[in-house]
Order: structure tokens, then sequence, then C-alpha cells
């Protein structure tokens, strides 16, 4: 099972003024001053020379500043008072320990070192990975391995995995080797060495153990390639180019960190491990400010880290025909035209497509696209015909088994309706059987609201009843006296299929349910845990949530996992079309009526019976 975790801050009803920018925005991501910084006072206070490092930035993150002061801080009149003081949060791998290590930029001191004594281990770096998938080529086994297969070791590359745990009582913070043979191809993940792995232990950089189980052919390269500039024709199908032209420009600005455009105000940053970070508000470029600590503590930089763009593909945003109205036929539409937010991480052979859509309407549209490279193991089978025992995938192309896999995706939202004390509604729809005779009618539906005390009142698993999901403000009403909110509208559902019991699941226990609602808690925001890598299964949402805190009417949290079950086939091979998922947060009687009532479509060509456009005068 593959899990990612994102993160959002959702705050709809305050809005930007134009001197907000003033001074730094105190969500603002590190700069790469900052991160600089952050590198001299942790390797100074350490006598740690830069000749000799034996201490690794495993995460270098802003530490941020509790959100009664953020909010204090949004909601005041004017700008010209300074943000709360910035201060850094690093995970350092030192001595075989993990440091967690909290800094303060105004005195350029450390105010807090804590040593971490629970189980797992910090994220891995990029550094250490390259060093470790290098140690085989210098390991005489695997030379040997490679001898006794034919294959030539300037056409081998190597790749890290992370191992897990499976009950043991020690662990050491290891990796798995894989490797693969590019000779012809560059499509690596489609040729795998079969049957040959080794384990290294990253503290002490060195492979502990090696296997060579037995020689399976490796994957022909024929048919793997997807490089266009290395494929050969006849191509097709051949798709007609389509433009959009914007001839006043682009409809939204970008100052600094934040954005606007339409209704909307939003602070957008980036977060190494969590990725995309926004604080929302209601009211083609790219965003090029994303840095990261590499494991020596210097700023790395990620040019194009986010594309923002206007999409319209001609979807309706509302529209009605009317034609009973005598002498009269009314065609009212407008286009829906909304604002993407994407950013594409690359976790090895898959690439994970990750877009925000920002409506007019106030609604947020999250979508995950699934594509890149399957996950596959070599066999011997060249048809399903030879095949006699549960190979537990599908045979794709010749010798080459793609294996059946889950994706959790969680997502972590930080609902603030008008304010942080909010609550969870379930608006169950229920069937209402009918008991007065005088009617033909046996039965009906109606709304039975259940707002959720605890914690365990919250835990949904969507699909098993009908229902719909809000997080509300009890203490603000519509003017006809509707509590107001935002709906989560769920997309397809899917729910775990290993035993409860199964290491991979107690670890992954944050997937039992689709909806998980916790009060907010600033140490609380990774499903699985802080430290994941080897972890047991012991800090995650699913533990937390057993303390079953009160929630109504509380700053709370909205955790919200889909996931896919990827049975592969053919068409995924040699890579795979995008396959995407997501869910919708849509306003719930949060404005007094429908917010883009008056809202003018773009003018555009006109296609009678498919335009969603309409002329104005």
């Amino acid at each position: 099972m593959k899990f990612i975790f994102f993160s959002l801050f959702f705050l709809p009803m305050l809005l930007c003024s134009s001197v907000e920018c003033i001074h730094p925005h105190p969500l603002d991501p590190l700069t790469p001053s900052e991160l600089n910084l952050v590198r001299t006072i942790i390797l100074k206070a350490y006598q740690t020379s830069t000749k000799h490092i034996n201490l690794t930035f495993q995460y270098v993150g802003l530490h941020e500043p509790d959100k009664p002061v953020i909010h204090s801080w949004l909601s005041s009149k004017t700008k010209t008072l300074p943000p709360p003081p910035r201060q850094a949060f690093v995970i350092a791998r030192f001595q075989k320990q993990s440091l967690e290590i909290t800094l303060d930029f105004p005195t350029r001191s450390i105010i807090s070192t804590e040593i971490y004594k629970g189980h797992g281990y910090p994220m891995l770096t990029f550094d250490e990975q390259a060093v470790a998938s290098q140690l085989p080529f210098t390991y005489e086994p695997f030379k040997h391995s490679l001898k006794k297969r034919g294959l030539n070791i300037s056409h081998v590359l190597c790749s890290t995995f992370t191992i897990g745990w499976f009950g043991e009582e020690n662990t050491k913070r290891t990796l798995k080797i894989k490797c693969y043979y590019i000779n012809g191809s560059a499509n690596l993940y489609m040729r795998p060495l079969e049957g040959v792995s080794a384990v290294v232990d990253l503290d002490e950089m060195k492979i502990v153990a090696y296997s060579d189980k037995h020689v399976i052919p490796v994957p022909k390269d024929e048919g793997t390639e997807y490089r266009v500039s290395k494929m050969k024709p006849p191509f097709g199908p051949k798709l007609k180019g389509i433009s959009v032209i914007q001839h006043d420009g682009h409809g939204f600005t970008i100052q600094d960190h934040s954005v606007s455009w339409a209704n909307w105000v939003f602070h957008l940053g980036f977060d190494i491990q969590a990725g995309p970070k926004s604080l929302f508000h209601t009211k083609t470029q790219r965003r090029n400010d994303a840095y990261y600590s590499g494991s020596d503590g210097t700023p790395v930089k990620i040019s194009n880290a986010f594309c923002i763009f206007e999409k319209y593909a001609g979807d309706i945003m509302w529209r009605h025909t009317e034609i009973g109205i005598p002498n009269e036929v009314i065609n009212e539409v407008r286009s829906d035209v909304s604002l993407v937010v994407r950013a594409v991480s690359t976790v090895g052979n898959y690439d994970y497509v990750i877009d925000w859509e920002f409506k007019p309407s106030g609604s947020i549209k999250l979508t995950v696209g699934l594509t890149g490279i399957l996950e596959v193991k070599a066999a011997t089978y060249t048809n399903t015909d030879q095949i006699k025992e549960d190979i537990y995938g599908t045979l794709i192309a010749d010798n080459t088994i793609g294996v059946y896999h889950d994706h959790f995706l969680t997502y972590y939202l930080d609902l603030d309706i008008d304010g942080e004390a909010n609550s969870f509604v379930k608006a169950n729809l229920e069937t209402v059987r009918v008991k007065d005779q005088k009617t033909p009618r046996k039965s009906y539906w109606t709304v039975v609201k259940e707002t959720a005390k605890t914690e365990s009142d919250a835990r949904v698993n969507i699909g098993l009843k009908p229902s719909e999901l809000v997080v509300v403000n009890p203490n603000k009403k519509t003017k006809l006296g509707n509590t107001i909110g935002y709906r989560l509208v769920p997309g397809s559902v899917v729910h775990p299929l290993m035993v409860s019991d199964d290491y991979p699941q107690i670890r992954g226990a944050f997937t039992n349910y689709n909806v998980w609602v916790t009060p907010f808690n600033k140490s609380e925001k990774w499903a699985g845990g802080l430290y994941v890598d080897h972890s047991r299964g012991d800090d995650t949402l699913a533990v937390w949530s057993l303390r079953d805190r009160e929630i109504e009417n509380k700053d709370i949290v909205l955790w919200y996992t889909m996931g896919f079950h990827h049975v592969p086939s053919q068409e995924d091979f040699p890579v795979m079309p995008t396959l995407s998922g997501g869910f919708e947060l849509r306003p719930t009687n949060f404005f007094e009526s429908n917010p883009v009532l008056k809202t003018k479509s773009p003018a555009s060509m006109h296609f009678p019976n498919c335009t969603s456009q309409h002329y104005y005068d």
C-alpha cells in the first residue's frame, strides 16, 4: 500500500486587504536565507565541520505559530504590525538518534532540542537514497549475480524502497535496494532484476543483507519505450490543437505567496513533506519559489513547483431553459471557469498529479491523478494459459506481471467555517413508512441530523448509510436561520482489504474509516505519524482518536481518506494513462443565495446545443 498525505488550511470568510503584504505572512515557507541560517546555527551547536558532516538534516520546515496568533494577525484592521516571530522545526539524524530541534530566527538560537524515543525513523533524504543506491556496484556478490545472468553492469540502475515493519522487536534504519536493466530502454521499472535485492543500513551506509533467490529472465525492452523522441511511426491517434486565448490576460494575481482570483484570496506555500499548503479565503502562471533543505542543510531549489491556471472546458456553472411562458423562450446559462493550483509529485515509479480547483461558487474540488509506471515483477510467463497459481497481479507483457496494489491518500482539512468553533453534522437520509391510511403513499424519505459529540461519533465509512456530511459553525446562521457550513461531497469510495491485524494495516489504520474528525492539535498533523519509516502504527490518527475527545462546537479537523484498488491491465503498459479520483468541499447554507447568480460568462465562439456561453450586450 502507498500512503500520501496532504494538508489544507481553510478559512473561507476572511478577506484580504490591500496592505496585507506589508509584512510576510506568518505561514510563508522558509526562505533560502532562513534555511542557510538554520544550517549555520545547528552545525555550530554540534561542532560539525562542512568537510566531515556526521549530522544530517532529514526535515527542515516552518514551525508554525499557534493558530490564535495567526487569526489575530489576519483579522487585524491593518498589517502594519509585524507577524509573530519566525521559527523553524528541524528533524536531524545525529549519532544514530533522531533529534527534534526548534530554532528562533530573531534570536538566532536553538530554543529546544529533544531526542525522539519512539518507534520509527524520519523521512528519507534524496542524498542518502542516492548514496545507498550506488552501494551494490562495489559489492562483490552483486557483481557475481549480474555475471551469472550475463548482464552488463554499465546498463544497471538501482533504486531504493522502504521496508516497513512486520512485528520485529528491534529495527534498524534500513532500506531495500532493487535493480533494473536499462539497455535499450529508459523505462527501467519495466525491466527488474527479479530475485536480487540488498538491504542497506542507512546509519552505517553499508549493505547488511543480500539475496539472490533465483534467475528469472529480465523482461525484454520491446514496447517499453515511452519517450516520443525514441518512438517510430506510425503515430496516433492524432489530436488537433486547442488554444484558449485570454485577450485581457489571466484573471488572477500573485503577490509573494498570496493568490487572488474572482472572489477567492489564498496563501500558497510549500513544504517538502506536505507539498502544497494553503490558507484559503473567499473573495497560466508558474510559481517558482519552492525550496527545501538538502541532507547537509543547504537550500535546494525546485523550479516550477506549482502551476496555476484558469480552466474552462465548456462546463456549465448553471443554466435553465424556460418555455412555459407564453410567447417567450428563456435561455440563461453561465460558463464555469475555475482556478487550478497543480503540483506533481513523482514517488519512484509513480507520478501523482495533485489539483486544487477553486470555483466562483465557493466550492473546492480536490483531485489526484495517478500515472507513471506500474510496479512490476518479472516472471517466466508469456501467456495466461501457463499460469497455474496466484501470481498476485496481471500479466501485462511478456515476462512482466503488474502487481495488485492500493493507493490511499489522506487529506488534513482544518476547516474554520467563519470562526474556529465548528461542529460535524451527519445529515442522515432516512426512510419513513407512512402510517396515515388516507394517502396512497407507503413511504417517503427525510433528513435526520446528528451532531457528533465526540471523535467516535464522527468516524464514517462512506457508502454504508446515505448521509450528507457537513462541517458547520453552530454559532452563525443565515438570515433564514440555517446554520452555515461546508459539505463534504465524496468521490468513489474505497475501503482497505487487509485484515485489521496485518502489519501494514496496523500501520495504516487511519484508512479504517473514510472520515475522521479530531479536535485541533498542533502536534497531530500527519495521519501516519511524524516518523512513518519502520513505524509500528502507535502514533497515528487511529490511535489519537481512541481518546474520544469532545468535538462539538470546537476547533476541529476533518480527515478524509480517498483510495484506489489498482488491478493492472495491459493498457497500463508501458506507462499508464491517468486514473483520477477526488472529492469536493461545497458551501451549504454558507451564502444567502446563489453566489454566482450575476456572474457574467466570458465571450466565446457559439456552438449551438453545446455551448455554455451566453452573450451580453
